[in-house]
């Protein structure tokens, strides 16, 4: 008798724990510190002079270190479980949104507090691609998997990454919504700025803590995840010792350095198709997020300054370093663009996980974003005019925003969805080579007189036969990817906006689009 068959392996308590408080709490708190770290600086602090420099520094360096964190802590997850990383990445980032807001000056104190952020940011981001395989992947006991096990596996984790892109979307949301308008309300019940950002910090870091108690008994008993635990660390490289029990036997299966283990999940970019296209697709959608949330209001704030309609008859603003008090109807006009964009996206999401559900074999759904991206970003740079209305305007604009916002979503969705794919192709592997060692045993004996056996007798490895088991590692390369694609657009970018065009940044992000959309045709037709 066939049993029911459920949407995915984990439990809907771990599901759920994952869905609504991983995905969007790790996006909600960089929103948060992103958008209020201005008000830090010159509040706060009371750095009056600089304030963009500062800020520009700290996010840079918060960028350089999530490179080199997010990968580290991908292969410790490998380690000690996503559970663990999850809890912990959760409780330093409310370590240091309290230290945050305790800073009496930029340098080191503030830069200090923003790094310390990065680390924890970076474990959560980095968890919220290692854990999608654990909740939406088959995980059985027995020695055989059926075909359709498999492609119910497959299915789901299209499915999830669908909802993960939600999720996440609906993160910013709590973000702008719930977070940020905290110090105004302080401000109203009779505390000062200094004061109101000081509590408000202090709110969110305790919303961070129960997230992560939530992770830690939310998480517990992944599947594929036994035996991981922090005493893998010290227990991992014991030999001569007595199996005492499953962490014991699973800590013998990782017996590759850190290193080598974060090279082999680089070089299996180079080997699995979906793995690569997971990488590359990871690499555009980071970018897409600052080509929107950057490079969008900057284009408008130059195009407003340069046609004079800031108010200042040379078309230089009062106080540039503030868009939003020296040029309103700039940042006005940026937030409806990208608010339209965010809006598309956000509604997308779950189609775009479903159709990655219909269409795993040629990508269909990552090429069509990618194409979107390509038009939309090549389209928005030869715009005459950002605006929707005006002589030279169009309410086409809003158009070009959504094929924007549905180039990021959809990297984002169908990046995660073949990259868990890969993830779990390794595991079917994995699983037949397993099945083959059994029904063609090869004993100590044979092994040692090497004459003795066949010629064409093929044993895997042991790193061929755990590859499946580096998710994390898979998950930390994957943000390491993203990251790459955020310094590089942001540098340059930004470059290039100043030195040849304001249409600069959008152009490097079609191409970037138009190198995914190239990637994707090869892996799928060929």
């Amino acid at each position: 008798m066939v049993s029911p068959r459920t949407l995915f392996t984990a439990s809907r308590v771990q599901t759920w724990t994952y869905l609504l408080g991983v995905c969007p709490f790790s996006i909600a708190f960089l929103v948060f510190i992103n958008s209020s770290i201005s008000f830090v600086v010159t509040e706060l602090i009371g750095l009056r002079n600089g304030e963009g420099d500062a800020v520009g520094t700290l996010g840079f360096a918060d960028e350089l270190l999530a490179l080199v964190a997010c990968p580290l802590w991908g292969v410790l997850s490998d380690r000690i479980g996503v559970r663990h990383v999850c809890t912990t990445g959760y409780a330093i980032v409310a370590l240091a949104l309290v230290l945050f807001v305790q800073a009496k000056n930029v340098y080191p104190q503030l830069l200090l507090g923003r790094l310390l952020f990065s680390l924890g940011g970076a474990a959560v981001s980095t968890m919220v691609t290692a854990v999608l395989p654990a909740v939406a992947g088959s995980h059985s006991s027995s020695q055989h998997k059926s075909t359709s096990d498999s492609r119910t596996s497959t299915s789901s984790s299209s499915r999830l990454a669908g909802f993960v892109g939600m999720c996440a979307g609906c993160g910013a949301l709590v973000a702008l919504v719930v977070f940020l308008p905290l110090p105004a309300r302080f401000q109203q019940w009779g505390l000062s700025p200094a004061e109101a950002i000081q509590r408000s910090y202090y709110l969110v870091a305790a919303v961070s803590l129960v997230i992560s108690i939530l992770c830690f008994f939310g998480l517990r008993n992944l599947p594929g995840e036994e035996g991981k635990s922090w005493s893998v660390l010290w227990s991992a490289r014991r030999r001569g010792t007595p199996d005492s029990g499953e962490a014991c036997s699973y800590a013998r299966k990782f017996q590759l350095p850190y290193l080598e283990q974060l090279g082999i999940a680089f070089a299996l970019g180079f080997r699995n198709s979906d793995i690569f296209l997971g990488y590359l697709g990871g690499f555009v959608a980071r970018a897409s997020s600052v080509g929107i949330s950057l490079f969008i209001p900057l284009a408008v704030n130059h195009y407003y300054r340069m046609s004079g309609l800031c108010g200042s008859q040379d078309g230089e603003a009062e106080n540039p370093g503030d868009l939003k008090k020296s040029c309103h109807k700039a940042y006005v006009l940026a937030s409806i663009l990208t608010g339209v964009s965010q809006l598309v996206a956000l509604l997308a999401a779950p189609a775009f996980g479903y159709l990655s559900e219909r269409s795993r074999r040629r990508h269909v759904p990552l090429l069509a974003a990618c194409f979107a991206g390509f038009v939309g970003y090549t389209t928005f740079a030869l715009l005459p005019s950002p605006e929707f209305n005006g002589e030279y305007g169009s309410p086409g604009v809003f158009v070009v925003m959504g094929l924007v916002g549905i180039s990021q979503i959809g990297a984002i969705v169908c990046s995660l969805s073949v990259l868990s794919s890969g993830i779990l192709s390794l595991s079917e592997d994995e699983d037949e080579n397993e099945n083959n060692n059994e029904n063609n045993p090869v004993d100590d004996e044979e092994e040692e007189h090497g004459e003795d056996r066949p010629l064409m007798t093929h044993r895997p490895g042991r790193k061929e036969r755990h590859l499946s088991h580096l998710k994390g590692s898979i998950a930390g390369v994957y943000s390491l990817y993203g990251g790459a694609g955020i310094l590089l657009l942001t540098k340059l970018g930004g470059l290039l906006f100043d030195v040849l065009s304001s249409g600069a940044p959008f152009y490097i992000m079609a191409g970037f689009n138009g190198a995914l959309l190239l990637a994707g045709l090869v892996s799928g037709f060929i």
